[in-house]
């Protein structure tokens, strides 16, 4: 799985104008189920974001995760973080999970979260959404496994 991790302040989700998820300090976490991925990796990405130490301690560093501070999280699937640039202009998605697939994962990811203590919320799988952000930092990090 592929995951953007977005230190915020706040954060929120909008399908056709309504607020379907939001969260205050905490994270954005931008998903993507790749093919051949299951809840195995579904489990490992949720705990190490979870104890991804990117929030500031009492001395300013970057020594805290999100079951520290107690922030929630805010789940959205993208599964344009599966992109192939290499060659044209026009990127493939072709190593991205099958929608189905992709839709499980996804959940089984959030719950998974949750599970580990954050309050958690999520987007729409598949839907025309529209995130708002403050990007904390800023501090955005890449993840895969």
């Amino acid at each position: 799985m592929r995951a953007l991790v977005q230190r915020v302040t706040e954060a929120q989700v909008r399908v056709a104008g309504q607020l379907i998820g939001q969260t205050g300090p905490g994270l954005l976490i931008l998903i993507c189920a790749m093919q051949g991925d299951g809840t195995a990796q579904a489990d490992a990405l949720a705990a190490k974001i979870a104890k991804l130490r990117i929030f500031k301690d009492e001395a300013g560093k970057m020594n805290r995760a999100l079951l520290d501070t107690g922030g929630g999280a805010l789940v959205v699937s993208q599964f344009t973080l599966a992109a192939d640039t290499r060659s044209g202009n026009r990127p493939g998605f072709s190593t991205a999970a099958p929608p189905d697939q992709g839709e499980a994962l996804y959940l089984h990811f959030a719950a998974a979260l949750a599970a580990l203590g954050p309050k958690v919320e999520t987007g729409q799988f598949g839907a025309d959404m529209q995130v708002q952000l403050v990007n904390d930092g800023p501090v955005t990090i890449w993840l895969e496994n």
